[in-house]
């Protein structure tokens, strides 16, 4: 600091006139760190948008580039951040980060995620799994039409949406395949232009933008986008349990690449499982998004593996595949060659099912239903106690004529002849009881059933032991008569 001394005149201290340049000097240096230091500070308003099907990892490869072990997944358009740091100025900000829902139903959540203000800011991230590789043509073709549907009715200016058509194209020419000697230091992020749109502040000089190759950008959005092929770790899989074999993931490659090539995109196979191509993901973003280097050239040797960066595929490239292909042709559909296997769900037989035995069924319903007559009393109760057996007596002349007892409680009514009546008469009162019981208790439909198949069966054997106690009252008047003229024929002598 400047030395301090007095002003005689005002009473207030004054700088020395002598380090009056040096203050200046200090202060200015101090004004051009701090506005250099602001210039350089990385962009909090980039973001991110991933679209995907369902169960296709788009939140765990989200939460393997965030470094979080245990992914949380919400419903509808979830919100995250992955931390950038720039090493070289020792400074960090947030990527903002969209995972919309793969039902297409909350497709109108992403009025909220993609806007009008942030477009230039955004980057898209198109999501598929490899693991069921005959939907890959559908949902990239699904989701890359909703993402269109919605860049048109965003309310973007013509000419401002022509500058950013424009800073794709040029940046899918002035690709350059990186040196091997390249260095790896970190350099300061471009802060004069936005990497994800870097023609659209160039002179009228520099937006000479030249023809490009055939089927390159046929379908410009202009806005960068990434395609990822996740779960590749489950290639072996659909070896071993779907006979896939090379000439069907090169088909499948080659369909995916002819798809980025038609909307300047570039392509990442990826398998959080194996931590494949993952750290290689989160490279290629902060350079796109942040200006970060970018030093890994592509890679299509593996098929588990693959790196296609934006700029450097063409037909030319992608026809070298075509040579292992020998069943199938690159001009045919996906979903052609790529069949969905029928899932056939293993045939379960029926276990052998032993009918119980008839009078076993009865008799152990009969003991359930004594139980419940007993806890319940009333008529039931009468019903459900078994009937003793009507002992056999020899009529006597004395009692001939006088009314027959039964061992049952009360007395057997009568017949029309005086006779006292057959057995059955007492069975069907004892089931009239019962089943006035039964809808008393209004049980349920099964109970009423066996209770039926119950009725049944008792009054096919009242019925027999109705003709089988006739039979034996025959017999008593044959046997009778003889009795008492032996009985007779003692007394008089």
């Amino acid at each position: 600091m400047a030395p301090i001394g007095k002003d005689d005149r005002m009473g207030t201290p004054v700088a020395d006139g002598n380090n009056d340049g040096d203050a200046e000097n200090l202060w200015a240096s101090i004004l051009g760190e701090v506005q250099s230091s602001s210039g350089s500070k990385l962009s909090t308003t980039r973001s991110l948008l991933v679209l995907g099907d369902n169960e296709c990892g788009k939140t765990t490869l989200i939460a393997k580039l965030q470094g979080v072990e245990d992914p949380k997944k919400g419903a509808g358009l979830e919100y995250y951040y992955i931390d950038v740091r720039d090493e070289y100025r020792d400074e960090q900000a947030r990527l903002n980060v969209w995972v919309l829902d793969g039902d297409q139903s909350h497709t109108g959540l992403l009025k909220y995620a993609l806007t009008e203000e942030n477009f230039e800011d955004t980057m898209v991230l198109l999501v598929a799994s490899i693991a069921q590789p005959w939907s890959i043509a559908e949902s990239l073709n699904k989701w890359v039409t909703v993402l269109s549907e919605h860049i048109d009715k965003l309310r973007i200016p013509p000419e401002k949406m022509r500058e950013f058509e424009q800073s794709l194209v040029r940046f899918f020419q002035d690709y350059t395949e990186p040196e091997e000697s390249q260095s790896s230091t970190p350099a300061p992020p471009r802060t004069d232009t936005n990497p994800l749109h870097p023609a659209a502040q160039a002179s009228d000089d520099e937006k000479v933008v030249l023809p490009l190759g055939e089927n390159v950008l046929v379908q410009n959005l202009g806005i960068p986008i990434v395609v990822v092929l996740t779960k590749c770790d489950s290639m072996s899989v659909l070896e071993k349990e779907h006979e896939f074999r090379d000439e069907h993931f090169d088909f499948i490659q080659q369909f995916v690449r002819k798809f980025c090539l038609k909307f300047g995109a570039a392509l990442f196979y990826t398998s959080v499982k194996d931590e494949r191509n993952c750290e290689l993901l989160y490279r290629y973003l902060v350079h796109r998004i942040y200006g970060f280097p970018f030093t890994a050239s592509a890679y299509v040797v593996e098929r588990d593996s693959v790196f296609v960066p934006c700029g450097w595929d063409n037909d030319k490239k992608i026809s070298i595949l075509y040579e292992n292909m020998a069943s199938v042709k690159p001009e045919d559909s996906l979903e052609d060659v790529i069949v969905k296997p029928v899932l056939r769900k293993p045939v379960q037989r029926d276990a052998e099912v032993v009918a119980e035995d008839e009078q076993m069924f009865l008799t152990k319903l009969q003991t359930v239903l004594a139980k419940q007559a007993a806890a319940g009393g009333g008529p039931a109760g009468e019903a459900a106690a078994p009937r003793p057996s009507r002992p056999q007596t020899t009529r006597t002349p004395e009692r001939a004529g006088g009314a027959q007892t039964s061992p049952m409680r009360g007395k057997v009514p009568p017949d029309h002849d005086g006779k006292a009546g057959p057995p059955g008469q007492a069975t069907e009162g004892m089931l009239a009881n019962f089943f006035n019981s039964l809808l008393n208790k209004k049980t349920g439909a099964a109970v009423a059933g066996k209770a039926l198949s119950l009725r049944r069966t008792l009054s096919d054997k009242a019925s027999v032991t109705r003709d089988a106690a006739a039979e034996l009252e025959r017999l008593r008047g044959k046997k009778v008569p003889e009795a008492n003229s032996n009985d007779t024929g003692a007394s008089g002598s």
